[in-house]
């Protein structure tokens, strides 16, 4: 009927099949009228209507700019509505022209005027709609209209060619003003498509452009990710830097996701809260309910309910089994509600509502695709048949090969878009995360601060936001796998019949078995972290103690504990390696094992079932699809699991309370600056108050202390005026704005003048003024870029002091109205702090006109205060000035009293220092008189910053108050040298040279690579045998068509065909164990060079390298040699090797196909080269801006307090994106690059494709049908082979880098041997005496000289005090008798031998030195005084008593095995202090070293130590480096070194008569002749 209609309309037949029957088929005229134009012309009706809403809209449109490309459209499109007018001229002009003599009665079909009439509305349409996307904002061109032109043209291309056949045919063109109109049109129409193709940039965007060329990109280029191609180029060219990233896209920025994620956030959050709120209230009625049923209960039963327990009488009673049923489901919905108390499940909702559409679109986009991947068998099947059929047209298996290629393509865009789309959402989840956790972290309250450490907060943002990400990428496989699995499934049916089953049962069999194997490897996994751990813990120690293990000689001990646990730790990984390789021959057995046992069941179930080749192929083709969903499901269940943990974990901490901001006021018709009306004030919501009824008003202007014994709540008054604490009644109200000084200096990682501005705008003069009051002018002069040098994280390269000065400038410098002071003055000298309170906090300092709230414990500066308050445990006891308060004798005096006893005590420990003090603070030049002299060698003063850094935050405020003011020059010299005392760490970038693969094969043995190598070829010889089997069984149904098929050769074909693929998984088996082998042994090698290497590299290296750099060799290197290269080696090789034999394959089928290989490969080459570099750069990019957002992170967490108190909130939130975007700079790149390569390698997979279907149509006369299925079906696997080989590639070469790295320390310079040939006499040094013979020595080749030719002669039993200031070469000193150092020119010789003849553990064995840093290893207390287990135990409790430790030790459950904790914190400083000595007494050695410590010891202590010193090591030879002039004063002679020199050298009263450097020394220090004749 539609036919005839059709037919009518035209004025010709509509289909007729003798059009396709023959050799060169042709479409019908009249569907070429109809179809083919209405299929394009459709399109744009239904797509013009959103083109058209922007004309409606009042948009201010850019009338100016009208671009030559645009009016060039325009005009196409016009000239088109020209020949459409033209034509319908034509067919009026025919049907009603007057010309005709006879006029004809035979008009035109209805279609000549239909169509030039549809054409015409349609152009006009389109000028329309052009004119829509002009006004568009920040459209370039439209992917609607560049289709339509191309549906348009390709539509056209069929007329195209039946017309010029027709005019061949006949030999003459008939209707000539049509053949001419169409043609016309046609180029137009071909211009038009192309213009369409290009993007239409509006003047004033190429900027833009040029930052972000995805802005500019066409529609094909976006589709093809072809803007992307100027990056890899460049990457290509040079390594890629942070600078060459372009700008983001607007929607992609870390303000735009998270404002929109934050607005969804609010609702779901909002309403989970009230959800959370009527459970709670649900719960406690039927708590109360509960109560009232139970009694009721014991009541009515039976009477005897009251001595009974319950479940006794429920005995007898029918209901027992359910009412038990009950408890137990009670009692896990209560331990359910106590897991879950806090607002729940709002989460995913939030994300999903925040990025539904762009998850709605790759939803589409994954459809389209997984359909299509089932498109592809069902043509390699018709492939199949249309070789086997040879009687059927050429032109229809070039028609199935473009097909293919066509299928193929739609394939690989939809694809790659979904995977944008996904890994775009991803990225954008994780960002989303990262910020709101910020966000939240600024505003939490105290409680929800301490249910998380800074540690685990900093793992809310980097582990659990990538878990997300790493989910949201594949989370539509939750439908997408059981959709492909359904159509493969009925697909299979429709091939083989029932016979799937066993196929697919054997599939299903694979899931739980893969999943017993992944749960024990879980188990080994967490094995193997555990010696990990442990191993890298006592690799820490060992770098951070270096010094001592050199000194003590003790690196033997140390190398084979490690040894020991790398030992286990190498024994589980062969473990793993093994269940990695039964897995591996699972998976890789599984296809062959399926397709036997369905192709088996098939052929056995009935003599008539014979497998075609159509059958086989397509089959295998579809089992490929299934491999994928089937291998996913379980991997993407397990991240679901792990996700739904992160997900907990945020919802809580996103849920959590936030800080109450209404707890201080900020009302101004209150008279006084600060006013707390009756207030308590409490840590957490439900506590115990800490502040009672306190009452406190302060005028503006005033200067008021605070003070009170420890822990009498003066912190907390602070807290509370900042609003941190909860209040539980009362009210604060503060005027104008606040300034807060913390205890604890904050100092963020930026330069020193950011950490004082603070975000104020710079002002010259302000700044210069603050820092003079601050008396920070000295410490800048010293530090190497002035007020412009980077501080390093927690202020690491600044000493107590200084940080809190810098802590107190800031304040300063912020101009606010209110000061809160907590305890500013205690981390700084007594003069320093004296200074401060001059010229800042006093009467007369610079913030003399403000309000100040001063917390000290320093007494002196009461006096000058205007009030002060007492606060007594919580509560304010008196308020008033310090006459009045000295005059009532309350507990202000009572403080006084305490306080002034400790100070006369401190004083005279300080005068013993003030020498010292004095000199460095304030006259740094004497410090700084040669600018190079290292000083006090920069050595051991960068050791001892490293150390002090890890003590400082134990016990900063004993040790910063001692000590600051020494350390503060050592680390201005530190800084001065620092400039070159740090080496930059080589970043690895370019190709990695091929000697490193080479290294790592040769650790693995060349026999292993080499069986290796052959065992995986093996394997693939027998894949492709078995495949080639199988396309010869399918030849048999060619064979014995219509005969019985022989039972005998039914059994050949499935047994061969079964041994094959058994045979391929042993060899997978084989290959896999050997190389774990193999790889083990690597690691086992690698590892031992690099730590036996390390242990024997000079002192030197150590401190100009941070620890962290030598730990990441060891951890992050060592892990990717163990983990990482043998499994991505392992999967290059397969992959290489599976390209070759597909390749092969083909050729074998076709052997014209190897002249396409060459120019293949060659592409292939260039593509790959290309991305590997760039690649590889945005990974590295990627990770070194991802710890600026962590570290960032866990600084404003630290900071918090400083950060709220300043109102600084927004600012660090804007930090925070800044850090964050260019985090997304890297990756957003680097997901792009991946899509870039996909779809060129995936189109250069389909040429593959198309190719291998050409050939075999070419030459289908010889080929049989088995090696057509076969060599298509292979090619259509390489697709995904050749992604996976660059893949491969990329990563093996971005892992062996931990190779280069790892042996680029192993080949690092040594010191002297160990153990020489020539060894001292068993019971050197006898004597024990010392002789320095112009001795000079530098700390490296190039520097200057540290001792300028000392000689000197030091007798047995001697006891020698060296004395000097900074930087004098003291500590030099002793390092050269240890030979940490080495001589430039002159010797030393003990006991007449020269020192630098014998091995170094020699000489070190023979000598004791007591550090100044007490270093302990976490192990046993006995490990730590004997680690070679030499002595007995009697020896060392003896030690231990003379040391003063052995009440302590013997009071301790475990005695000498009790644990030291790491760096020894579970013992007090000065405990550590004396095991350092009972190690010295355990040594017997006849030269003593004592390094005198000054940090940590209290002067109880100190005299201990002396004491036992004097009586134990009587008989031997001391020297003393002493900080303090009293412990010498006792010595038999005294060496005063000065910049590397002897300037006096005798006993201690003949230089005091002297009067020269010592004497000054002495008076300076308060040492009078008379004192040591006292002594």
């Amino acid at each position: 009927m539609c036919a005839a209609a059709l037919d009518e309309y035209c004025g010709s037949t509509f289909w007729n099949n003798s059009y396709l029957e023959r050799e060169d088929p042709d479409l019908p005229v009249c569907v070429e009228q109809t179809v083919l134009v209405w299929i394009p012309l459709g399109f744009l009706w239904l797509c013009a209507p959103w083109h058209l809403v922007c004309l409606c809209r009042r948009t201010k449109v850019n009338t100016i700019h009208l671009s030559k490309l645009y009016l060039c459209k325009q005009l196409l499109v016009a000239l088109l509505f020209l020949t459409a007018i033209t034509a319908l001229a034509v067919t009026l002009g025919e049907d009603y022209g007057r010309g005709t003599d006879p006029p004809s009665t035979e008009k035109n079909a209805v279609v000549y005027y239909a169509n030039p009439v549809l054409y015409a509305v349609t152009w006009i349409l389109l000028l329309l709609c052009q004119e829509g996307v002009r006004r568009r904002e920040g459209a370039m061109d439209s992917a609607t209209l560049f289709l339509f032109w191309f549906l348009l043209v390709l539509c056209d291309i069929f007329p195209f060619q039946t017309l010029i056949r027709e005019a061949l045919r006949q030999g003459e063109v008939r209707d000539l003003p049509r053949f001419c109109l169409f043609y016309i049109s046609f180029g137009l129409e071909f211009i038009a498509l192309i213009l369409s193709a290009v993007a239409d940039i509006p003047p004033g965007t190429e900027e833009l452009i040029k930052k972000n060329p995805e802005t500019g990109a066409a529609f094909l280029s976006r589709i093809t990710f072809n803007w992307f191609t100027s990056m890899v180029f460049k990457g290509n060219k040079q390594p890629l830097v942070q600078d060459d990233m372009w700008d983001l896209n607007e929607t992609d920025s870390t303000n735009y996701v998270n404002q929109h994620f934050q607005f969804f956030m609010q609702s779901e959050l909002g309403a989970a809260r009230v959800r959370y709120q009527h459970k709670l209230k649900k719960k406690s009625v039927k708590n109360k309910n509960k109560a009232v049923e139970e009694a009721c209960q014991n009541g009515l039963s039976n009477g005897l309910g009251k001595g009974v327990s319950q479940d006794v009488l429920m005995m007898e009673e029918k209901g027992k089994k359910e009412d038990e049923k009950k408890k137990k489901k009670d009692q896990k919905k209560d331990k359910k509600e106590e897991e879950e108390n806090y607002p729940n499940s709002w989460l995913i909702n939030t994300i999903y509502k925040t990025f539904k559409w762009t998850l709605i679109e790759s939803a589409f986009f994954k459809l389209l695709q997984d359909l299509l991947a089932f498109v592809s068998p069902q043509l390699l099947k018709m492939m199949i048949s249309f070789t086997q059929d040879k009687s059927s047209y050429a032109w229809e298996g070039y028609l199935y090969a473009v097909l293919l290629l066509v299928v193929a393509i739609l394939q690989s865009l939809f694809l790659q878009q979904y995977f944008q789309r996904c890994f775009l959402l991803g990225m954008k989840v994780r960002t989303a995360i990262m910020a709101a956790v910020y966000k939240k972290a600024l505003v939490m309250s105290n409680d929800t601060r301490k249910e998380s450490t800074v540690g685990e907060t900093v793992n809310l943002m980097s582990a659990d936001a990538q878990r997300f990400n790493d989910v949201t990428n594949f989370i539509h496989l939750l439908w997408s796998c059981p959709l492909q699995i359904i159509i493969a499934i009925v697909f299979l049916w429709v091939e083989l019949g029932p016979s799937v089953l066993a196929g697919l049962a054997v599939m299903v069999l694979m899931v739980p078995i893969n999943g017993l194997l992944a749960n024990k490897a879980r188990k080994i996994q967490i094995e193997n972290m555990k010696f990990k751990d442990q191993r890298m813990k006592i690799m820490n120690e060992i770098l951070s103690g270096i010094k001592i293990l050199k000194l003590y000689a003790w690196e033997p001990s140390f190398l084979a504990q490690v040894e020991g646990i790398r030992g286990q730790e190498l024994k589980v990984m062969k473990k793993f390696a093994y269940l990695t390789s039964v897995s591996t021959f699972i998976f890789s057995c599984a296809p062959s094992v399926v397709s036997l046992a369905t192709f088996a069941v098939f052929v056995a179930v009935s003599p008539n079932n014979v497998l075609t080749a159509e059958k086989a192929f397509t089959s295998i083709s579809l089992f490929n699809i299934l491999r994928f969903p089937l291998a996913m499901l379980p991997m993407l269940i397990a991240a679901m699991v792990q996700t739904t943990v992160s997900r907990k974990r945020l919802e809580k901490f996103l849920g959590g309370e936030d800080l109450d901001s209404d707890i201080v006021r900020h009302d101004p018709s209150f008279n006084s600056a600060v006013s707390i009306r009756d207030g308590s004030f409490a840590w957490e919501s439900e506590g115990e108050p800490l502040l009672k009824n306190v009452s406190l008003e302060i005028k503006p202007g005033r200067l008021v202390a605070v003070v009170g014994a420890v822990g009498s709540g003066k912190s907390s008054l602070i807290a509370a005026l900042l609003g941190e604490m909860h209040s539980t009644k009362g009210f604060i109200n503060i005027m104008g704005s606040v300034a807060f000084v913390p205890q604890q200096a904050w100092i963020q990682n930026a330069t020193l003048r950011d950490n004082i501005l603070f975000g104020t705008p710079y002002e010259e003069r302000r700044f210069q003024e603050v820092i003079q009051a601050c008396a920070l002018t000295p410490d800048l002069e010293l530090l190497p870029g002035g007020d412009l040098t980077e501080i390093g994280e927690k202020g690491i390269n600044l000493s107590g002091g200084q940080k809190q000065r810098v802590s107190l400038a800031r304040a300063a410098f912020s101009q606010a109205d209110i000061y809160l002071l907590d305890d500013p003055l205690s981390a700084v000298d007594s003069h320093v702090g004296k200074h401060l309170f001059d010229k800042v906090i006093g009467p007369n300092g610079i913030l003399k006109d403000k309000t100040r709230v001063l917390v000290t414990h320093g007494v002196s500066f009461l006096p000058y205060v205007d009030e002060i308050v007492v606060l007594v445990n919580g509560k304010v006891s008196e308020i008033g000035s310090y006459s009045s308060l000295r005059a009532s004798r309350g507990a202000f005096s009572e403080f006084l009293d305490t306080y002034a006893k400790e100070q006369s005590n401190q004083t005279q420990s300080e005068s013993d220092r003030s020498q010292d003090t004095s000199d460095l603070e304030l006259i740094p030049d004497i410090v700084d008189t040669q600018p190079d002299s290292p000083l006090e060698d920069t050595v051991s003063s960068t050791l001892k910053r490293e150390s002090s850094i890890r003590r400082s935050q134990r016990n900063s405020s004993v040790r910063l108050r001692k000590n600051s003011s020494i350390r503060k020059s050592e680390d201005v010299g530190e800084s001065k040298k620092g400039q070159r005392l740090i080496e930059k760490e080589t970043m690895e970038t370019g190709h990695v040279k091929f000697s490193v693969y080479l290294q790592y094969l040769r650790a693995m043995g060349w026999g292993y690579s080499v069986i290796v190598f052959l065992i995986y070829f093996i394997q693939n010889i027998a894949f492709i045998g078995q495949n080639l089997w199988l396309s010869e069984w399918t030849n048999d149904a060619v064979e014995y068509y219509n005969m019985t098929y022989p039972a005998w050769k039914r059994d050949t074909r499935v047994g061969v065909f079964g041994v094959l693929g058994v045979a391929q998984g042993i060899f997978v088996f084989l290959g896999t164990m050997l190389m774990a082998n193999a790889a083990v042994a690597a690691s086992g090698i690698l590892h031992s060079r690099l730590f036996t290497n390390m242990l024997r590299v000079p002192m030197v290296f150590f401190d100009t390298t941070p620890t962290g750099r030598v730990v990441n060799r060891f951890a992050k290197d060592i892990f990717t040699i163990d983990e990482a290269i043998p499994q991505s080696f392992r999967s290059w090789l397969l992959c290489l090797l599976g390209v070759l034999g597909t390749l092969f394959v083909i050729c074998l089928a076709t052997p014209f196909f190897t002249i396409i290989i060459l120019p293949l490969a060659l592409i292939y080459y260039f593509v790959q080269r290309f991305y590997v570099a760039t690649s590889r750069q945005l990974r590295r990019l990627d990770s070194v801006s991802r710890s600026p957002i962590y570290s960032h992170f866990s600084e404003t967490v630290s900071g918090l307090s400083v950060i709220r108190a300043y109102n600084h909130q927004e600012r660090f939130l804007r930090h925070n994106e800044k850090t964050i975007d260019e985090n997304i700079k890297s990756v957003y790149p680097w997901i792009v690059s991946n899509r870039w390569l996909a779809i060129r390698l995936e189109f250069l997979g389909n040429l593959v494709v198309f190719f291998a279907a050409l050939l075999a149509v070419i030459s289908r006369k010889s080929l049989d049908s088995g090696l057509v299925g076969l060599s298509i079906s292979y090619a259509l696997n390489v697709t995904q082979t050749l992604n996976w080989l660059v893949r491969m590639t990329s990563e093996l070469e971005t892992n062996i880098v931990a190779v280069e790295r790892v042996s680029e320390y192993t080949e690092l310079e040594n010191e002297a041997k160990w153990v020489t040939d020539t060894r001292p006499p068993e019971k050197w040094p006898q004597a024990g005496r010392l002789q320095f013979e112009n001795y000079k020595v530098r700390y490296r080749p190039g520097l200057d000289l540290v001792l300028h030719g000392i000689t000197c002669h030091i007798d047995s039993t001697e006891k020698i005090g060296i004395v000097g200031r900074t930087g004098a070469g003291k500590s030099s000193l002793t390092n050269c008798l240890f030979r940490i150092i080495e001589a430039a020119e002159g010797r030393i010789l003990i006991d007449d031998i020269d020192i630098s003849t014998i091995g170094l553990h020699d000489l070190r064995n023979r000598l004791t030195i007591i550090p100044q840093d007490p270093i302990l290893f976490s192990g046993t207390l006995r490990m730590n005084l004997d680690p070679f287990d030499i002595f007995s135990d009697e020896e060392i409790w003896r030690v231990l008593e003379l040391s003063h430790l052995k009440d302590y030790v013997g009071g301790l459950q475990e005695g000498l095995q009790h644990e030291v904790s790491e760096g020894g914190e579970n013992l007090s400083v000065g405990q550590r202090q004396l095991l350092c000595l009972a190690r010295a007494l355990l040594r017997k050695s006849r030269i003593l070293i004592l390094d005198e410590a000054t940090a940590a010891v209290d002067l109880e202590t100190d005299d201990l130590i002396q004491n036992t010193i004097r009586k134990e090591f009587s008989h031997c030879t001391v020297l003393t480096i002493a900080h303090r002039l009293h412990s010498i004063m006792d010595s038999s002679r005294v060496m005063v070194l000065d910049a590397g020199k002897i300037v006096e050298f005798d006993s201690p009263s003949n230089l005091l008569d002297k009067g020269g450097h010592f004497y000054a020394m002495a008076k300076d220090a308060g040492i009078s002749p008379e004192c040591i004749t006292a002594l």
